[in-house]
């Protein structure tokens, strides 16, 4: 949406073509205006200078009748008189701004009581403006000028702010789909994986597929930042890896010799076709034999994934080599290791084990995620576990960074 579409929403109005819409003609030429007055002569008067200045304007004999028209229709500004019989002027601005609906509906106070007091107690209360009896014309055509100029801006801001939500919505929707709708779940193995975002997109990403000879591609990244850019790029490594692993050329090659020419034609690409954006990824990927439990890998500065048994984590699979798109040139070695029966991989990413407790900001740690580790149970189990612990650990505070684990079980 672009900021004149944005501006013909707040208004009413349809921008022209090649142009965008000036708010000072709308001001006047769509508001409707709500004068509150017992007394008819003076809400004549009011109506009457209002209309003349192009406001279309409905009148409330008292309070009561006010609030029920304001619930009624909506309004762009309220002209309220303080002293009336059935329900002043303060008891009608206090319901207004106690309202979820009308809270931020401008009102401009008018009354003949010109003390000091009078005015602090209608600002007190979240009145917008002032203005006495008699009043200059003039003045009034500025009070209501600028206190519809400042709706129309929050009305605008708040448009926007939803053309952005809806935004990084489609893009939520465009990123979920990058990642697998269902794990592979090769005979004799379960695997499962949580991705949570920090924000409405995010960097962190997994995948798992199954390569021609069968056996089963696994891959958890971090790319560097948060939120869209992080999510940009989240997409194009992501879809290197893939593409690269499963084309026509791969199909002869063994797991060794596919890991190291897709992580480093990845690299390379990243590293040199994108250098000005200093983006790089840490990347673990693995592949599993599940014939054998056999795992080549390749950890690309990513956090070292663990083995755990029934007995307790029993290995870590540390860094091979640096993180993705930092040099054209990066030597990445390769790691190897055996799920036995009965044996966990849990791959994550930091932000697992550098979420914040809200109270005291302690991290969760990665001792705290080790003791959650059983290999006698299923994946989709350990990670239900490890998700709980980081509910209850890091309470009502906001996510500190993306959350993305993948666990794969060997059955006994």
């Amino acid at each position: 949406m672009t900021m004149a579409e944005v501006d013909a929403v707040a208004t009413g109005l349809r921008p022209s073509a090649g142009s965008a819409v000036a708010p000072a003609n709308l001001v006047a030429t769509k508001a409707r205006l709500l004068v509150v007055d017992d007394i008819e002569m003076n809400r004549d008067l009011l109506g009457r200078r209002l209309t003349g200045q192009g406001y279309h304007v409905e009148m409330a004999e008292g309070g009561a009748q006010a609030l029920a028209m304001l619930q009624a229709a909506p309004f762009d500004l309220v002209l309220l008189d303080i002293m009336m019989p059935d329900m002043d002027g303060y008891e009608v601005l206090r319901r207004i701004r106690g309202d979820a609906v009308l809270q931020h509906l401008p009102v401009v106070m008018v009354s003949a009581l010109g003390e000091t007091e009078s005015v602090v107690r209608c600002i007190e209360l979240g009145a917008d403006d002032y203005l006495t009896k008699p009043f200059n014309p003039l003045v009034l055509k500025a009070r209501v000028t600028a206190s519809l100029s400042r709706k129309w801006l929050r009305d605008r801001e708040q448009l926007y702010a939803q053309s952005l939500t809806r935004e990084l919505d489609i893009g939520r929707q465009i990123q979920a789909g990058f990642l697998p709708q269902g794990c592979p779940q090769p005979k004799g193995f379960s695997i499962a994986a949580h991705f949570e975002p920090a924000r409405s997109v995010g960097g962190d990403f997994y995948d798992v597929f199954t390569l021609h000879n069968g056996h089963v591609a696994l891959i958890v990244a971090d790319v560097c930042d948060k939120g869209v850019g992080a999510a940009l790029y989240m997409a194009l490594f992501r879809t290197l890896l893939r593409a690269t692993a499963l084309q026509e050329s791969m199909v002869e090659r063994g797991d060794a010799q596919l890991l190291g020419d897709v992580v480093a034609h990845t690299n390379e690409y990243i590293a040199v076709t994108h250098d000005h954006a200093n983006m790089f990824a840490t990347v673990f990927f693995g592949i599993l034999d599940p014939r054998t439990g056999i795992l080549l890998y390749i950890n690309g500065g990513h956090d070292a994934p663990i083995i755990a048994s029934p007995d307790g984590p029993r290995a870590r699979l540390e860094p091979t080599g640096p993180a993705l798109g930092l040099m054209g040139d990066s030597h990445f070695a390769l790691g190897e290791d055996r799920l036995a029966p009965g044996e966990l991989l849990l791959a994550y990413t930091d932000g697992v084990t550098d979420a914040r407790r809200s109270t005291d900001g302690a991290t969760f740690g990665e001792d705290r995620l080790r003791a959650l580790l059983d290999g006698s149970e299923a994946a989709g189990v350990v990670l239900e576990r490890v998700k709980a612990s980081l509910v209850d650990f890091t309470g009502d505070g906001p996510p500190f960074d993306d959350v993305t684990m993948l666990a794969v079980r060997r059955g006994v």
